[in-house]
């Protein structure tokens, strides 16, 4: 006879229902669990999981209206810190927004609550019931929109810019002599440049930016500034310079009382040998002369005209009345000895200056010399 348990048939069958009953009870619970999970997560969709930060900012739990105010909250503070740009000791404070400046505030949200989509569904209900943080930071990125860097960096540009000095003998104010004006380098902002360091400065989040000049020549200094005349007409006396050297001077004469050699700063418009002269004064003056009187002997401005710029046709020319010259005896010409134009004529050309100063002196008259004249 056997010995041991022996279990019967029927209390096995009785086990495996209860078994069965079990797992069935528990794969509806599964099943209830995994509904109540969904539900639950479908319910908060519109809601950012916890322990997410967009840009430093706390967005967990928020929806996506709450995220973006919060986020723009922030970003406007970031915005609005003041940004000094430097041009040597000038300065000028704008702030990021003033320069287009702008948070992607919208695509950073839309990434946040993108956040937990690799979870399963029982996963993020997981950490929406408890609260538990998914551990994501979520960069704020900025970009620059618009032109302002480029009209800040112009008008900058504009009020920096120093124009160079051109070397050159000018008149002085009050027209009684001249000065010598010395070539200086000017500067400018590269306006390229500064506007790559403006935006850089944007990007790093730097809160100051140097921006730099660069030198300007002149494009004439002493040794390239040509040749000057200069015509005193209270001496009668012709001075050619060469940068700010004489190199010639010659005896002239100028207007006699009733008219005037204009004093200014004049240019050389044209040059002529053997010039055809025409009467200037038909009605007044120059009634009982020849309308026009071509170049040759007996013509009045004798061999060479320089015609310059000064108001009523001013030249400076040679002469058929030699005697004339150191004196006050012209019409407003530039009188000159002919073979002394002849010389200077090959010494100047057309584009240079002729400076004009001094007046005649009071109480001189017709035929008069200055005073010390050594003619």
């Amino acid at each position: 006879m056997a010995t041991g348990r022996h279990v019967p048939q029927k209390s096995r069958r009785a086990l495996y229902l209860t078994a069965g009953a079990v797992v069935c009870a528990l794969i509806v619970a599964l099943g209830g669990a995994a509904y109540a999970a969904a539900r639950y997560d479908r319910a908060n969709a519109d809601r950012i999981l916890p322990g997410v930060t967009i840009g430093g900012v706390d967005v967990g739990g928020m929806t996506r209206q709450e995220a973006s105010a919060a986020v723009r909250d922030a970003a406007k503070a970031t915005l609005s810190e003041p940004l000094t740009i430097s041009v040597g000791a000038q300065h000028w404070t704008v702030t990021p927004d003033t320069l287009g400046r702008r948070a992607q505030v919208t695509a950073a949200v839309q990434q946040a609550l993108a956040a937990g989509q690799s979870l399963g569904t029982f996963d993020r209900a997981w950490h929406r019931f408890r609260g538990e943080s998914v551990h994501l930071a979520v960069p704020l990125t900025y970009g620059t929109q618009g032109d302002a860097v480029e009209h800040l960096v112009r008008s900058i540009a504009g009020k920096v810019v120093v124009q160079p000095q051109d070397a050159s003998i000018q008149l002085a104010s009050d027209q009684g002599d001249i000065v010598f004006v010395h070539a200086k380098d000017g500067k400018k902002l590269n306006v390229g440049a500064a506007q790559t360091s403006i935006a850089t400065a944007l990007e790093d989040g730097e809160r100051s930016v140097d921006l730099e000049t660069r030198s300007v020549a002149p494009k004439v200094t002493e040794d390239t500034m040509g040749r000057t005349i200069v015509v005193r007409v209270d001496q009668n006396r012709l001075y050619l310079y060469d940068g700010y050297q004489v190199i010639r001077t010659f005896t002239v004469a100028t207007a006699k009382p009733g008219f005037t050699t204009p004093a200014g700063d004049w240019k050389i418009y044209d040059m002529q040998v053997d010039p055809t002269w025409h009467n200037p004064a038909l009605d007044s003056w120059g009634a009982d002369l020849p309308a026009v009187i071509p170049g040759g002997p007996g013509n009045p401005m004798g061999p060479r005209a320089i015609y310059i710029t000064a108001p009523g046709l001013i030249r400076i020319h040679g002469t058929t009345d030699d005697g004339s010259i150191g004196r006050y005896a012209s019409h407003g010409c530039i009188r000159m000895h002919n073979d002394e134009v002849i010389q200077l004529y090959d010494m100047v050309k057309v584009g240079e200056h002729v400076i004009v100063v001094g007046t005649r002196p009071a109480g001189a008259a017709y035929w008069s010399v200055p005073p010390a004249s050594d003619i």
